[in-house]
């Protein structure tokens, strides 16, 4: 391969990776937008479920063999925190907290990410690794108790264990993700979560969805096609493209492209306090990657 068609390989990959970057940054706002008048139960069976069905299209398009027994577990355990733990808890926040709040809260997920890779995905890391981990808990810790008045909000808890439930869930599909595409691992996700997803769906529909607004359904449209499918796909073949490390530090954006979507479409106010916390949160989650090892 010449020098020219791997720069071109990795200049794709990273415009894929950021455009997955913006699609993910938009999530928060437009689940509040959904939130507003349907319910997170529903926001959450849903949007799975219409991402399933695409999903399961595209896998019997391209004949797509059965996931090997083996990795079932982990599939299940992604799925359980991607598909459904992470959307029902961060839907449930939305509902009291803004989603610039929120934006910034979720800003360490990449290092919570890397500390379940750790943990769980035969990763090994220095103690200048955990140490950057506290920092980076510390100051989200900090930022929620001083833009909630001194004290935690429910919301909070919420995004806490959304945050946590979602690095989980990408540490199990970055195992996952050896093996088999990155966008075939959620894809296969999705449809083994469908007969939960479908029944949630159908028992939480809206009384009467003809009285739902259209700024509620285009909210629910979004996270179903973009956040829960394409985000994934850009982000994914940005990763094979311009290799993992590379695209992956582009996550680190999510949070200010979240603060600068939830200003544009739901007019939330952007804080000097909100940027500072943004730009400190991004400098231990660098600091801490930049301190992690290759995995064993």
């Amino acid at each position: 391969m010449s020098h020219n068609s791997s720069a071109d390989r990795i200049g794709l990959g990273l415009f894929l990776g950021f455009l997955g970057v913006i699609m993910f940054g938009g999530t928060l706002p437009f689940t509040r937008m959904a939130v507003t008048e349907l319910s997170p139960w529903f926001v959450t069976f849903g949007r799975a479920s219409v991402a399933g069905v695409i999903a399961l299209l595209i896998l019997f398009a391209l004949r797509k063999k059965p996931i090997k027994q083996k990795n079932l577990f982990k599939l299940a355990l992604s799925a359980l925190c991607l598909v459904i733990g992470f959307p029902v808890f961060m839907g449930i926040a939305m509902q009291t907290v803004p989603s610039s709040h929120g934006g910034v809260v979720l800003g360490v997920m990449p290092l919570l990410t890397a500390v379940f890779a750790t943990l769980f995905a035969g990763e090994k890391a220095t103690v200048t690794f955990w140490v950057w981990s506290a920092v980076g808990a510390a100051l989200v810790v900090t930022f929620a108790l001083q833009d909630g008045g001194l004290s935690f909000g429910l919301g909070d808890i919420w995004l806490a264990i959304g945050g946590t439930l979602a690095s989980l869930g990408y540490a199990f599909s970055g195992v996952l993700s050896r093996k088999m595409p990155g966008w075939e691992v959620i894809s296969r996700g999705l449809v083994l979560s469908l007969p939960v997803t479908l029944t949630g769906a159908f028992l939480t529909f809206p009384e009467a969805p003809e009285n739902i607004s259209s700024a509620a359904w285009t909210g629910f449209a979004y996270v179903a096609l973009v956040s829960m499918f394409l985000g994934f796909v850009a982000w994914n073949a940005g990763m094979a493209l311009g290799g993992v490390a590379k695209v992956g530090q582009l996550q680190l954006l999510q949070t200010f492209v979240t603060l600068i979507i939830a200003a544009l479409l739901l007019g939330e106010p952007l804080t000097l306090n909100m940027w500072l916390f943004a730009t400190l949160i991004l400098a231990t989650v660098l600091l801490g990657q930049r301190a992690r090892v290759a995995r064993l």
